[in-house]
């Protein structure tokens, strides 16, 4: 993977870094293929400020993969972090076996 200089850095578009944290420090380069695999292999360590953060900064992710051709396996931190929805709270797998019970009992009456 390329370094990149700190002043390849800084000339780095927002859009070529997959978060940037409330005080405009930027993680996660994007801007290439290697930076790209870098991202998704990197994207478990690193600390976000918030689940809604952590969420786009994996469907930016995905979508630089897309663009550079990249493959990423359907169990990654980063594929799991994209499917989630960060405006709900963690559920448990009996919640969804309480609802199609209650459906199912629903039915039969």
């Amino acid at each position: 993977m390329s370094d990149l200089s700190t002043s390849q850095r800084e000339a780095l578009r927002d859009s070529d870094v997959a978060y940037i944290d409330r005080s405009g420090e930027r993680h996660l380069p994007i801007n290439d293929p290697d930076h790209v695999r870098n991202a998704i292999a990197r994207f478990g360590q690193t600390d976000f400020q918030s689940k809604t953060a952590r969420n786009s900064a994996a469907k930016r992710i995905l979508a630089a993969a897309k663009r550079h051709d990249i493959e990423v396996d359907e169990r990654s931190d980063v594929m799991r972090a994209a499917r989630s929805d960060p405006s709900r709270g963690p559920r448990s797998p009996q919640t969804g076996i309480a609802r199609a019970a209650a459906r199912v009992t629903s039915v039969r009456m």
